[in-house]
């Protein structure tokens, strides 16, 4: 269980790196419009993903 909760860390800092790996700019201006963004609309998209990444991984278990 563990070597498996390391493997799934791993491809998660993988992905998060693509995009600032790739495009620096448009990450920049990412993060930028996200910081301006109100929490209520960043707490409700983490809610979504979160919601979302749980059922797939329901449904492929």
């Amino acid at each position: 269980m563990w070597h498996d909760l390391a493997v799934a860390f791993c491809l998660l800092l993988v992905i998060e790196g693509l995009l600032p790996a790739i495009n620096p700019g448009l990450w920049k201006r990412m993060v930028l419009t996200l910081s301006e963004a109100p929490e209520r609309h960043i707490r409700l998209a983490g809610l979504g993903f979160l919601v979302t990444g749980a059922f797939v991984l329901y449904l492929i278990s």
